[in-house]
């Protein structure tokens, strides 16, 4: 999907951080992440859907219907490629695993980098390697 609206959202002067799918029996909902320097509003929102909604609507890449959602990362942002991970090294997260490690999914710590795959993350003074591909939700945990 990034690679479907990625361009239009570039072209528009935005990054696209990701995309989520979260697929239910009658209405699936597809969320896309946008960012900037200057952050994002909601006028950024409404442009990047306006562009992103005609593209869907001629590619018609989702079976079924589905409500299309246009945010800003927010103080929890999601963190989906291994730049984001090392963009925020040093940041309190928490990711949830797809499948466990060691019988755990949940881990809420401090990111300590991202490399060759592997996530590096400190867990209550315990190193943890969690390969990227069995995360299935990473965020920053905002400061209180």
């Amino acid at each position: 999907m990034k690679e479907l609206i990625g361009p239009a959202v570039q072209a528009l002067g935005y990054e696209l951080l990701g995309v989520e799918h979260h697929v239910a029996p009658k209405r699936s909902l597809l969320r896309v992440y946008i960012d900037s320097e200057s952050g994002i509003g909601v006028h950024d929102c409404e442009r990047v859907s306006y562009q992103v909604s005609g593209i869907l609507d001629v590619e018609d890449p989702i079976a079924g219907a589905y409500d299309l959602e246009v945010s800003s990362p927010g103080a929890d942002r999601p963190l989906f490629e291994p730049a984001h991970f090392a963009r925020h090294r040093g940041a309190r997260v928490k990711i949830r695993l797809n499948l466990p490690i060691d019988g755990r999914r949940n881990f809420r710590g401090v990111l300590e980098g991202c490399r060759d795959g592997n996530i590096f993350i400190k867990v209550d003074g315990t190193d943890h390697v969690l390969p990227l591909s069995r995360v299935g939700v990473a965020r920053l945990v905002p400061d209180a």
